[in-house]
């Protein structure tokens, strides 16, 4: 090699490798079979080894890792999804994999070593990933085969919304095409689901046979769907509703869930580029906490729909004050509900009594009292502004203790 840089990294090999498999059973708890598994030990050992001598034997010319070089990085990945790693657990492994190897370089170089450092490094990038794709390749495969489906389509959906880069062979894993974007759907269902065969996976289950798309239950009272947004994959799909725009979809995906899970529900949605979901994700979660309950959900909210109740609920003295306007109002007949119809109904009276099945006198009555009740004139801008958040805020059921 005749590198000052190569021959430190190879003089260093057996120790570095001793270390990369040292961090990972002290930082990976799926990884701690090293501590007392001697042949799984030796495995992982060899194969660090391995990684590394191949690396100056092909990085010095700029060589690529063979198809041969790939399929043995591939088979390291079935061999650990043998021994149950999750894809969590991989992620750790690639991640401080790729961590190591760039800190032994940098250590191993001297002032000297420019060119050879930037070739090395070069090479890494380069090969780096493909070796990661060849060994999440691997471990997703084993993982198929020993993995319920519903399982896999959690980890593709919890790898999109952590904004992971293995999320599209993950997605090639489960048979779905990566998009370029989603829609992050999220159906707040609070209290526990009704009963349903097999709980909440069973309820995923049955939703994954009529929406191909990625779909999880990460929380207690929170169903999460990704509906591709990109026009290339709006189509993609094998099952009805071929050929729906992403907003179809989605208002498909939800009616179903509400359905499923028996119970009413609040739905939010916020779209964005992969890579970049977790802040649509955590938008669309703030959206559904602020979105109404409905027993069946009659679209995806979106954060157009509820900026007033969002601002409102990051204030504590103007929740409070709204909060007392809510109890005050419940105190008359169906008040609150009127209000809601009233709204509904940009504020149209003979459309508004009708809908409620009321005479639109009473209808007068009861708008009357909410002026008594409160000294706020629900058919005034100051009203609408006031009473259709009080409203809204209390259909998100935010004030139900």
């Amino acid at each position: 090699m005749g590198s000052h840089l190569f021959a430190e990294l190879a003089r260093r090999t057996l120790d570095d490798a001793h270390h990369e498999v040292e961090v990972y059973g002290q930082q990976i708890p799926e990884y701690r079979f090293v501590e007392h598994d001697g042949r799984r030990r030796a495995e992982a050992l060899d194969y660090a080894v391995w990684l590394r001598r191949r690396t100056l034997e092909l990085a010095p010319e700029g060589a690529p890792l063979t198809q041969e070089d790939l399929d043995h990085i591939a088979s390291m990945g079935a061999s650990r999804a043998r021994t149950g790693m999750s894809a969590a657990s991989r992620r750790r492994v690639l991640g401080l994999h790729t961590n190591l190897m760039l800190r032994e370089i940098q250590e191993a170089a001297g002032p000297e070593n420019t060119d050879e450092l930037m070739r090395v490094m070069v090479w890494f990038t380069a090969q780096g990933t493909r070796g990661i794709d060849a060994y999440t390749r691997g471990h997703a495969a084993e993982q198929k085969r020993r993995l319920p489906f519903v399982a896999r389509v959690r980890a593709l959906t919890t790898a999109l919304l952590a904004d992971d880069t293995l999320a599209p062979g993950l997605a090639r894993a489960v048979g779905m095409s990566p998009a370029a974007s989603y829609e992050v759907v999220v159906v707040r269902v609070p209290g526990r689901p009704a009963p349903a065969a097999g709980g909440r996976e069973g309820i995923v289950e049955a939703l994954l046979t009529h929406h191909r798309m990625p779909i999880a239950w990460p929380r207690a009272e929170e169903l999460v769907a990704l509906v591709p947004a990109d026009q290339d994959h709006a189509s993609d799909t094998a099952r009805p509703g071929r050929g729906w725009p992403a907003r179809d979809r989605a208002l498909a995906f939800v009616r179903d869930a509400g359905e499923a899970v028996a119970r009413p529900c609040a739905v939010g949605s916020s779209t964005g580029r992969v890579r970049a979901l977790a802040d649509a994700y955590a938008r669309a979660r703030r959206i559904s906490l602020a979105a109404p309950l409905q027993p069946v959900p009659r679209r995806p909210h979106t954060l157009a729909d509820v900026f007033v109740e969002l601002a409102v609920a990051e204030d504590r003295d103007i929740d409070t004050w709204l909060s007392g306007m809510a109890r005050t109002l419940a105190r008359g007949p169906e008040l609150l509900a009127t209000l809601e119809t009233y709204y509904a109904h940009d504020m149209h009276r003979r459309n508004t009594a009708a809908a409620l099945n009321i005479h639109p006198r009473t209808l007068d009555y009861r708008l009357q009292r909410v002026r008594r009740l409160t000294d706020v004139d629900p058919g005034s801008a100051r009203g609408v502004r006031i009473l259709s958040t009080v409203v809204a805020r209390a259909a998100s059921g935010a004030w139900t203790a």
